[in-house]
């Protein structure tokens, strides 16, 4: 199937976050595959409606009925990626999450669209007990995707086939969001879900890691924790998110690529 439209949605994954910057806006996976899609349809539009930070009643109750105005049928593709942030708040209630999560796939399958959902990678390049929790709640959060997803015509992207991806050589120096390298394998895994033109190597991992220096370790945890950690709790403890102010790269559908 060719689209004419593409609609992202969604939080900092979604909105192209740590990805190489281009006119002052994060890249990310999503614009990759707008890219190649674009080149089947000279008449393509793209939105980009994700949001840094943004949890997942957020994402259903704001960018979904944006969203809903710009879907004209099947060949209107809309990726829906929403709820990692609230898996990473202490107080996370999965069945609450769940029903938000359907209510959202609903809306979206109702209007007629091709959505496509994601489960997460829920293993990290670590031990102990952060480790665990990380694996326990978005294991759980993987469960409902996937509930949710039998149940609704939508295409599911699973992370389990791309393990690799918890390498962390793929991620930026927040540990928390993906690379450029990152961003170019995601949309490469998406593309060739939608059977489009794809790097067939996008599943090989990367080379055997060096040992690091303990030292050099140890300096760049401080770092990131300085630089990343603390503040991230900071917002937390003022009620704030990274989100705040922001709004979507691309709010209505433009045509793509966004030549000046």
């Amino acid at each position: 199937m060719h689209f004419d439209r593409f609609i992202a949605l969604g939080d900092s994954m979604t909105e192209g976050m740590s990805d190489e910057v281009v006119d002052g806006n994060y890249r990310g996976w999503a614009d990759r595959v707008a890219d190649v899609l674009a080149t089947e349809n000279p008449n393509f539009t793209y939105a980009n409606l994700a949001i840094r930070g943004k949890l997942l009643r957020q994402v259903v109750e704001e960018q979904i009925p944006k969203a809903l105005n710009f879907i004209e049928g099947k060949q209107t593709l809309v990726s829906f990626h929403a709820g990692a942030n609230d898996v990473l708040r202490p107080n996370y209630k999965p069945e609450i999450s769940l029903a938000q999560y359907e209510s959202g796939v609903k809306r979206l399958t109702d209007a007629g669209a091709t959505v496509i959902v994601f489960t997460v990678v829920d293993k990290v390049d670590g031990k102990g007990k952060t480790a665990d929790l990380w694996h326990q709640r978005f294991s759980a959060f993987n469960e409902n995707v996937r509930r949710v997803a039998s149940k609704y015509p939508v295409i599911l992207f699973e992370a389990r086939e791309a393990e690799f991806l918890n390498d962390r050589r793929f991620l930026a120096f927040d540990r928390l969001h993906m690379n450029a390298e990152g961003h170019r394998r995601l949309a490469q895994a998406v593309l060739a879900g939608l059977e489009k033109s794809h790097d067939s190597n996008w599943r090989e991992p990367l080379p055997p890691a060096k040992r690091k220096n303990k030292v050099l370790s140890t300096a760049t945890t401080f770092a990131w924790m300085i630089t990343f950690v603390l503040p991230w709790i900071w917002r937390r403890v003022r009620g704030k998110s990274s989100g705040d102010g922001r709004s979507g790269k691309y709010e209505r559908p433009i045509r793509w690529p966004n030549s000046p």
